[in-house]
């Protein structure tokens, strides 16, 4: 047992590297908890991308006191912020950072301070705060931290009591928010901040972690894997599963379980309840571990990917990739060069977009610079203050056409001093079309700002999609493989068929003041499939005008909005 009274600067380091490194290792499963059954969960990715932003600026720190770890995780993180669940983290590092910087050593109550201050500056940065969220988990912690803080004799007690508090918490979340314990799961992102802390445990107790995939730099690090790295592997084989149990599993068996996977492989993530287990584990017997788990009951999802195989693919993607990022740097050099000679113009526009076609419609709306992204990978703050950078404009107008985008916007906006920047709040690609025909070059600001957001107020938005899991979600019975249509607020119809589920979706969204109806068909969709649907529509609703465009998106199969 460690027993110690204080932590200085070398041990946070340590504890914040484990901790991402903890968190990085359980992005996927993370992802898995998605409320929503979608192809696009990514609070997992979020969070890892986020925290290993700043990881990477640590590891190139020689020897650092407080005030420079601090910085490095601040700054790291709150460039690197991608998505709310990234950004909330971002602020949460950035408050306990800002409370410890003049430290040179910190005891059970100086972290407890550290703690409040961190979940202080979290929620101020959220405009609404939800309960049964990262927020409720950090907050509860930090509560529990301050309370054992003057009492508390070694850190290390002081610490299991925190994360154990953490851990409770994060059980409750489906109680406070209906939406989670419909769907089965606990918060995402209370799930990704348990992660940090359990790995910031390891790492103050000296457990050995591998820190070597944190690169220095401003960002994350691309791991490029040798054909000598890929035979290095020591499990070859991803092996995931659900056992539905016979009967509920004991926690002697549960233990026993666990030791017997990490006697085979590592990477161990199991999670049981009274019903099911779900279980993976990296390693070069799958079999063994699929037989062990037929003692407690029939499997399910079973899932083996070979990682060599995959490292090799990897490999291959990551060359034709770093070719292409070389060739867009040296064509943005070359841009950049050339509008420091442009005078500043009064406005320009930033936009999210995902789909060429997306792109070509926000190019002819006079958008000055466009980020690729959206549902399925988030921009960073970072990605927000290059492009910002790039707009020769006095005022920018940023569109994020997400709403897990916005906060990272913000972010951007507050870290830009030499222009003003005005976040135009759009939670969806047709919301930030609309906007964009409803700025008026004669008005002021304020006014245009004023103008968007009443236009984008009535707008509804339907996506078109499929489940990547069975659940019940809204009082609707959802299975793998179904179409859904998901609006504003929630999930608007469920069905085998997609264009029949596209009406249903549009029938919800419909009411007397309907005029205009807009199809974006995403990159799986064909023209002439979605040239019947326009018919449909059409014949349903005679008296609206009927817009189809190609929008080339993924995942959505269409983007449709009724204004």
């Amino acid at each position: 047992m460690v027993n110690t009274n204080t932590i200085n600067a070398r041990i946070l380091s340590r504890m914040f590297l484990a901790g991402a490194r903890n968190l990085e290792s359980k992005k996927e499963w993370i992802n898995e908890l998605n409320v929503f059954p979608v192809p696009d969960g990514d609070t997992g990715t979020n969070m890892t991308l986020t925290i290993m932003s700043a990881a990477s600026e640590v590891t190139a720190l020689t020897d650092p006191d407080m005030e420079a770890l601090s910085k490095a995780i601040s700054s790291g993180s709150l460039r690197g912020a991608r998505g709310n669940s990234g950004v909330i983290l971002s602020q949460l590092l950035r408050g306990f950072t800002r409370s410890v910087q003049k430290s040179r050593e910190l005891d059970a109550p100086a972290i407890a301070a550290a703690m409040e201050k961190a979940v202080e500056t979290a929620y101020k940065a959220v405009m609404k705060p939800k309960e049964g969220t990262i927020l409720t988990v950090a907050r509860e912690a930090a509560a529990r931290a301050s309370e054992l803080a003057p009492q508390a004799e070694n850190l290390d007690e002081f610490f299991r009591e925190i994360l154990a508090c953490a851990e409770e918490t994060l059980l409750r979340t489906p109680e406070m928010l209906p939406v989670l314990k419909e769907a089965g799961v606990v918060d995402s992102g209370g799930q990704g901040l348990l992660e940090v802390l359990r790995g910031a445990m390891d790492g103050y107790l000296g457990k050995e972690v591998d820190y070597s995939d944190f690169a220095p730099g401003t960002g994350p690090k691309v791991t490029k894997i040798t054909p000598q790295a890929e035979a290095d592997i020591k499990f070859g084989y991803c092996t995931e599963f659900i056992i539905l149990l016979n009967q509920e599993l004991p926690e002697e068996e549960e233990r026993e379980f666990k030791k017997f996977l990490n006697s085979i492989g590592d990477s161990i993530v199991l999670v049981a309840d009274d019903e099911i287990v779900k279980v993976h584990v990296h390693t070069n017997h799958p079999g063994q571990a699929i037989e062990r788990a037929l003692t407690y009951g029939a499997l399910s999802r079973m899932k083996i990917d070979n990682m060599r195989e995959e490292h090799q693919e990897k490999l291959i993607k990551d060359a034709e990739r770093l070719a292409r990022e070389q060739k867009e740097q040296d064509e943005a050099a070359a841009a950049e060069v050339k509008k420091t000679e442009q005078p500043l113009k009064e406005y320009g526009f930033i936009s999210v977009s995902a789909g060429q076609g997306l792109t070509e419609i926000f190019k002819d709306l006079g958008v000055d610079y466009l980020i690729e992204g959206g549902q399925t990978m988030n921009p960073s703050t970072e990605d927000m203050l290059r492009a910002i950078g790039k707009v020769p404009a006095k005022t920018v107008y940023i569109f994020p056409n997400n709403k897990n985008i916005v906060l990272a916007a913000n972010q951007a906006r507050d870290l830009t001093e030499d222009k003003e920047i005005i976040v135009v709040p759009t939670s969806t690609i047709p919301q930030g079309i609309t906007a964009l025909i409803s700025f008026v070059p004669e008005k002021s600001s304020r006014e245009n700002a004023e103008a968007m957001e009443e236009a984008i107020s009535k707008v509804r938005t339907g996506q078109i999609t499929y489940a990547v899991r069975d659940t019940r979600l809204e009082e609707k019975e959802i299975h793998e493989g179904d179409m859904m249509g998901i609006g504003d607020h929630g999930i608007l119809a469920v069905g085998r068929e997609r264009a029949q589920v596209a009406m249903d979706t549009i029938a919800r969204m419909m009411d007397e003041e309907s005029e205009v109806i807009s199809v974006y068909y995403g990159a799986d969709v064909s023209g002439e499939e979605a040239q019947e649907l326009q018919k449909r529509i059409e014949g349903e609703y005679p008296d609206c005008e009927v817009e189809l465009s190609r929008g080339g998106q993924p995942i959505y199969y269409y983007i449709i909005s009724v204004e």
